[in-house]
């Protein structure tokens, strides 16, 4: 029987990216998602979010923006197209990952499982514009963009290490206190989107409705998970010296702390100020940088050391691909 290649096991017969490649494919995929981040923050400060008022769509009548919607439509039009450019960065990785040699199923997972979650944001992206930004569909929005955040930081990691048995780098409540923070770090982010969503940026220039929340108050549970992220992280900092972790993750602890420090400030600095737009640019661009600081971290308690991938694909048998992964 003859067995028909998809276009990614073709690929793979006629490349094989070097390891490098491979890592800067998933580097490039995490730097486009904290941009498309940044850029959708920018869409709902600049009141841009209804600049093309459907979807798919920009108009009723066209696909592109118009004369008629001026920056606004330009603004959020922007935004959709930077969504092919993730989706390309993406794509590359996928690519990259199943023409390397040997083949790491993992990194192929987590390609589609980025390919995926690209698609299902596209939707209800969409879905947010024809609800006129309902704060709730923003949030999950937001939130969606954040768990495509959290794959291709995990890809780009995993990218640097092996396929052996994970090992423990340090003892064994200190990792529970590296996953301790881990977790209060994204409640610390959809705490945000409660802030967001009950606060004066709705998005578009209209009378958008907000979330049924008193702001102060929303505000500063927000303050006191940050609060705990910090506490957390400088337990954490202590506790790996005095254990003496690897210099590698106590280096990224300490970079965790000056990511807190300048993001804590920020959010300070903009509430007391009135909520300015450019600051609420920056604290979100610091949210992006702050998680993936903490996945960093976390993920340096253990390590994988180099073994043998499990391909899935027998050594003699030809390149045939029968699965999603090629």
């Amino acid at each position: 029987m003859v067995s028909v290649l998809t276009p990614l096991a073709f690929i793979a017969q006629r490349w094989t990216p070097s390891p490098r490649t491979v890592r800067r494919a998933a580097l490039s995929a995490m730097i486009m998602t904290v941009v498309i981040i940044v850029t959708g923050g920018a869409v709902r400060l600049t009141g841009s979010g209804l600049g093309c008022d459907t979807w798919p769509k920009c108009t009723d009548d066209s696909l592109f923006t118009t004369s008629e919607q001026g920056i606004h439509g330009a603004i959020e039009f922007g935004n959709r197209m930077l969504t092919y450019v993730v989706s390309a960065a993406v794509g590359w990785f996928i690519v990259a990952a199943r023409c390397a040699k040997p083949w790491r199923r993992e990194l192929s997972r987590l390609g589609w499982l980025q390919f995926w979650i690209v698609a299902l944001n596209a939707v209800i992206g969409g879905i947010t514009v024809r609800l006129e930004l309902n704060p709730w569909t923003v949030a999950v929005h937001f939130l969606a963009a954040n768990a495509l955040l959290t794959v291709t930081t995990v890809s780009w990691l995993r990218t640097g290490e092996g396929d052996g048995a994970r090992r423990p780098r340090v003892p064994g409540p200190v990792r529970k206190l590296g996953w301790t923070l881990v977790v209060v770090a994204a409640l610390l982010v959809a705490a945000g989107t409660a802030v967001t969503g009950s606060g004066k940026h709705a998005g578009d220039s209209s009378d958008v409705p907000r979330m049924p929340f008193d702001y102060a108050s929303v505000a500063q549970i927000h303050a006191l998970f940050a609060w705990a992220v910090c506490a957390l992280a400088l337990a954490l900092f202590f506790v790996l010296r005095v254990v003496d972790a690897p210099d590698d993750t106590r280096a990224r602890a300490r970079d965790l702390l000056l990511v807190l420090l300048a993001q804590g400030g920020i959010g300070y600095v903009q509430y007391f100020t009135g909520v300015p737009e450019i600051l609420v640019g920056l604290h979100m661009l610091g949210s992006s940088l702050m998680w993936i600081a903490v996945l960093r971290l976390a993920l340096s308690l253990r390590e994988r050391p180099a073994g043998a991938p499990a391909t899935g694909i027998p050594a003699q048998a030809p390149d045939a691909a029968l699965s999603p992964a090629g």
